[in-house]
C-alpha cells in the first residue's frame, strides 16, 4: 500500500469555497471509477478556509505518471478537471499548470 499527501488552495471567495466544498458531496460517477481505475482505494480531501489537504491510499501499481494518462484520455474527467480550475489556484511553487502537490512526510509516529 502506498499512501500519499497532497495539498492545494483555493481561491479566497467564501461563495466559491462553499460551491466546491458542495460539489465534492455529490462527486460525478465517471471521476469516482476513473480514481478507482488507477489503483486509488481510498481518496479523503480535508480543508480549513481556502486550504485543501488531499491523503491518497493506493495499491502498489497506482502511479502519477499512469494516473495522468488515464486522465488524459478521459474526456469526463477533463471536464471535471476544467471545472474544478474555476476554484482552484496554484500554489506559489507549482510547475504551470500543476494543480495538486505532492508534500513531504517529514514525521511518522510509529
Amino acid at each position: 500500500m502506498q499512501k500519499y499527501c497532497l495539498t492545494l488552495d483555493l481561491k479566497e471567495d467564501p461563495n466559491l469555497i462553499e460551491e466546491y466544498i458542495r460539489l465534492h458531496q455529490e462527486v460525478w460517477p465517471e471521476i469516482l471509477q476513473s480514481i478507482k481505475d488507477s489503483g486509488i482505494i481510498n481518496l479523503e480531501i480535508y480543508n480549513i478556509g481556502n486550504r485543501l489537504m488531499m491523503i491518497i491510499e493506493a495499491n502498489s501499481d497506482f502511479s502519477f505518471e499512469k494516473k495522468s494518462k488515464l486522465d488524459a484520455a478521459n474526456l469526463k474527467v477533463q471536464e471535471w478537471e476544467t471545472l474544478m480550475w474555476k476554484f482552484q489556484k496554484a500554489l506559489p511553487n507549482s510547475k504551470p499548470g500543476e494543480k495538486w502537490i505532492v508534500m513531504d512526510k517529514i514525521f511518522e509516529l510509529e
